[in-house]
């Protein structure tokens, strides 16, 4: 398992390198897969709703009601169509895509499981639309697609009747069965659309909306592909014959050669496992989790803060229990918490500079407390002899920080940058316990923690509480996100940056700051 994740995640990250360069990290598609899936889900319904305007049910009336949608009418109905099977193919692409990627980064263990749980049956949501909009068309493909389906479904021991006898010839199909598959083909995407509602439910700020900018592209992708290769039908459906040789739609119709090469019940079997053994992903084998955040209602006022920045919805606000004068208080849901300390970052109480004889917090992490993450920085900075002091702060899903320790250089690893309070940055200049301090996380877009890199440069920006005070020297700071195997790329940053920093004037007394130190990174 581990060897997979491994080449997949190599494969991810140099395919998204590639693509940076091209499209910009901000609008790289392979960033944005689940708001893609989303954006794609909401094309195929808008388009469907068009289309159905001019569709008529029936075993005559729906093929040639499509017929006139593709020719007579190809300027809008046509292209329509088109962009409603191209859209639906990009839905199916980009969910398996983002299925395999969140794989490789390992983002569906422990109490992610949920998430990646739920994601089973919409997957297979997802097929049953297709397949139902194909019958619709009621072409050759939708006669295989019909027959072979219901010979699938008949080998099951739960009709009376079998399902297939109605496609034995013309006059055993009437009129009735177009109605209940168009009534099947607009159910299933609404029950498909309130499994996804559920697939969200422990996810903060779900991103579900891809960039203007990337949207506008691929909504004109689709229609230029639309424009240039339209969805044409195979011929009208004939009972009376056996459908020869049909294009198959590999997104969506990839069963269907098992089903004229195995037996029926085989291809039930494996259907069965591959989606028990998909959806028991996550406890293969489980995750062995770090002790949750724990809170200290001595220090916490119930001011949301952590509450807000937490990415899972592990923390919410509740009445106060120990008598304090305050509404509320922060509450940690044991099955949501990933111990990523986002939230430690987030509480006011979090500050290095407090000198009391265990420094405590308002919410804090057992296995590594601020008073843990404050010796660790302390006792770095003795370890280094000078001229040029700096610490690398880095997560530890991105690049090994460790592997930058030299003479002059410090670093630490954090379960997410943001676990780390800008006081701390503060506390490092301001003590000379250093002449510089980079920051390193994940890449942009693509957090391990969805939100510790954004919360991080907002607090550094000075648009989100706490923030990084005035006065600390920004040309004493720098940053850099990266993936986990851009090891050079970090290494070349920190050494670029000590260099930066051996060329500016002596540190200032604790709270000033010089003209050229004040430039931002």
């Amino acid at each position: 398992m581990k060897r997979i994740k491994s080449f997949l995640r190599d494969a991810f990250t140099r395919l998204e390198t590639g693509l940076d360069h091209v499209f910009g990290p901000a609008w790289n598609p392979l960033v944005h897969t689940g708001a893609l899936g989303f954006f794609f889900y909401f094309i195929v319904a808008v388009s469907g709703v068009y289309i159905y305007v001019f569709f008529d049910t029936g075993t005559v009336s729906a093929f040639t009601s499509v017929e006139r949608m593709s020719t007579a009418q190809w300027y809008h109905a046509g292209i329509m169509r088109s962009l409603h099977r191209y859209a639906s193919d990009g839905l199916m692409l980009f969910m398996m895509v983002h299925v395999l990627r969140e794989f490789a980064m390992d983002r569906f263990r422990g109490p992610r499981w949920f998430t990646w749980f739920t994601g089973t049956p919409i997957m297979w949501l997802v097929f049953i639309c297709g397949i139902t909009g194909y019958w619709l068309v009621w072409d050759k493909l939708a006669q295989y697609v019909a027959i072979a389906t219901t010979e699938w479904l008949d080998a099951l021991p739960f009709f009376a009747e079998p399902i297939a006898r109605n496609f034995l010839s013309p006059t055993s199909l009437d009129d009735r069965f177009f109605t209940l598959l168009l009534f099947l083909h607009i159910a299933v995407p609404l029950i498909l659309l309130f499994v996804l509602w559920i697939h969200l439910q422990r996810v903060s700020r779900p991103k579900i909306v891809p960039p203007r900018g990337l949207a506008a592209g691929m909504l004109a992708m689709l229609v230029v592909l639309s424009l240039v290769k339209p969805a044409f039908s195979q011929g009208q459906a004939d009972l009376g014959l056996v459908p020869g040789t049909v294009g198959l739609d590999w997104f969506y119709l990839v069963l269907y050669p098992l089903l004229d090469s195995l037996p029926k019940l085989d291809v039930w079997a494996l259907v069965g496992v591959l989606s028990l053994v998909l959806a028991a992903v996550p406890w293969m084998p489980p995750m062995k989790r770090a002790p949750i955040a724990k809170v200290f209602l001595d220090h916490c006022n119930g001011c949301a803060r952590c509450a807000a920045d937490c990415p899972f919805n592990a923390i919410i606000l509740g009445p106060r229990t120990d008598g304090l004068p305050f509404t509320h208080q922060a509450v940690v849901d044991s099955d949501l918490c990933v111990s990523c300390g986002i939230c430690m970052g987030a509480c006011p109480s979090s500050t290095p500079f407090r000198r009391p004889e265990e420094l405590v917090t308002g919410i804090d992490l057992p296995h590594f407390p601020l008073s843990e993450l404050r010796a660790r920085v302390e006792a770095a900075s003795r370890g280094l002899p000078g001229p040029t002091r700096v610490i690398v702060l880095g997560c530890d899903h991105a690049a090994d920080v460790a592997a930058l320790r030299s003479a002059n250089v410090a670093a630490v690893g954090l379960p997410c940058i943001a676990m780390a309070p800008p006081s701390l940055i503060d506390y490092c200049l301001s003590r000379d316990l250093f002449d510089g301090v980079f920051l390193t996380g994940c890449r942009e877009e693509e957090c391990y923690h969805r939100l510790g890199v954004a919360w991080m440069e907002q607090r550094i920006a000075g648009t989100r509480d706490p923030y990084l005070r005035a006065r600390v020297p920004r040309g004493r700071l720098g940053k850099l996100w990266v993936a986990a195997t851009d090891h050079r790329k970090l290494g070349k940053a920190v050494a670029e940056f000590s260099a930066r920093i051996a060329a500016l004037p002596p540190a200032a007394a604790p709270g000033a700051v010089s003209a050229q130190e004040a430039q931002h990174v």
